[in-house]
This record gives C-alpha cells, sequence and structure tokens, in this order.
C-alpha cells in the first residue's frame, strides 16, 4: 500500500475509508488511479474538481451504481444514501409521504411503523405539512429534501449528495445545505458533498480536491477556499 493511503488516525473512526480504488470506464484510461479517502464519522465534508476529474464517477462506485474493481477497498457507513443532482431522477412516487415511504417497502415494517418513520424524517427536513403533496408541485429545493428524508427514514448513516445544489436558486442553495449541516450536528450523520461553489466550503468540517484521478488537496475548508480562490484570480 501507498504511504499516502495510511490514514491520518489509525483509531479515528470513518464513515468512508477508501484504499488503491482505480476505475476506468471501458476503452478509456483510468478516471480514477489508485484513490485514497477518508471522511470522519459525523461530519459533512465537501469534494471538488474540474469537470471529468471524476467526482461522480466516485459517488457511483461508492452507492453501489458501479461494481468497485478487483483489488480496491471501499468500506462505508451504513445504510447510506445517495442524492442525485437532479432529484426527478430519483423521486417515483406521485406524492410526498409516498416517495419516503418507498424506499421501506422491502423491510418488514407494520403500515404504524412505516407512517412515524415517514413523519419523523420529514419533519427532520422541515416538510412534514407537505406530506400530501404532489411531486410536481415542488420547488426543486423541496424535491431535494425529499430524497434526502428518503435516506432518513431508512436509517441512512452516511449521505453523498453529488452537486445538490446545482439547479437551486441561491435562497434555496443556502436552505438546502443549511438543512443537511443541521442533520449532521443533530443526528450524527456522516456526509459527502460535491460541489463547484466556493462559498459552500464555509459550511463544511473538511474538504477535498480532485484532480487528475487522485486527491490533489484535502484539509481544512477555510484553507482550500483561500487556495482555489488565489487561483481563480490569478
Amino acid at each position: 500500500m501507498d504511504a499516502s493511503c495510511l490514514p491520518e488516525s489509525p483509531t479515528r473512526p470513518y464513515a468512508i475509508d477508501i484504499v488503491d480504488l482505480t476505475y476506468a470506464w471501458p476503452q478509456h484510461d483510468p478516471i480514477l488511479k489508485n484513490l485514497c479517502l477518508q471522511v470522519p464519522r459525523g461530519e459533512l465534508w465537501m469534494l471538488l474538481g474540474a469537470n471529468g476529474s471524476g467526482k461522480s464517477t466516485l459517488l457511483q462506485l461508492m452507492s453501489g451504481l458501479l461494481e468497485i474493481p478487483e483489488g480496491s477497498s471501499i468500506q462505508l457507513d451504513r445504510p447510506l444514501g445517495y442524492v442525485f443532482q437532479n432529484p426527478d431522477r430519483q423521486l417515483v412516487m406521485p406524492t410526498v409521504g409516498a416517495d419516503v415511504a418507498f424506499g421501506l417497502a422491502g423491510e418488514a415494517l407494520s403500515q404504524i411503523a412505516i407512517r412515524q418513520r415517514v413523519g419523523a424524517a420529514l419533519d427532520s427536513v422541515g416538510l412534514l405539512h407537505l406530506m400530501r403533496r404532489p411531486i410536481y408541485a415542488l420547488s426543486g429545493g423541496q424535491k431535494h429534501r425529499v430524497a434526502i428524508a428518503g435516506a432518513l427514514a431508512r436509517r441512512s448513516r452516511l449521505l453523498l449528495l453529488d452537486e445538490p445544489t446545482a439547479l437551486l436558486d441561491p435562497d434555496s442553495q443556502r436552505d438546502l445545505i443549511r438543512q443537511v449541516r443541521q442533520l449532521v450536528d443533530t443526528q450524527g450523520l456522516s456526509a459527502l458533498w460535491i460541489t463547484h461553489r466556493l462559498e459552500e466550503l464555509d459550511w463544511a468540517d473538511g474538504a477535498i480536491l480532485l484532480a487528475n484521478g487522485a486527491i490533489a488537496e484535502r484539509g481544512r475548508p477555510t484553507v482550500l477556499k483561500d487556495h482555489l480562490s488565489q487561483l481563480l484570480s490569478a
């Protein structure tokens, strides 16, 4: 194992622990190259990188949408929830409550238990009053919060968010990241959030810059934000 893959603290609990991850799309060079990445449990971390740097591919591997290559290791807290950039791709039921309940279909729960979980999850994201609202009548930010509520109803311990504010107006952007920050702080969740917006780093516990299929920089969000700001203004 490369020395760069060794965890910063062998005794520190990680929600995400990835070692020697290499992935290539068919007939292409590897988009991820011997990647090593750790996210501490109970924290919100931001993942940044240029288009094509492998950010979304990484989340798809972590979520199980892509098969993990032999010889690579991905250890994650489970269950986990994956929030798409476009929530219309993952909300499948006609109403808010029905969509949150949909993810519980495979669990041996009574109707009373399902209603309790759905209600608690929607309350956590501030949407309990919209339980019967049609999905089509929601704003983009509300749809993202329904997707997060679905993960909470399944008792997810880890949230993976693929540029969830990319399609939102500024007010909805702030509301969504504030909501996720609150969930991390109050419910002990862990989260990895892909972003292109440097101002979102202000909400994070840590940040990672992905470049050329590997970790180029990681650490305090303020340091990474200042560094990237200087590069953009140069």
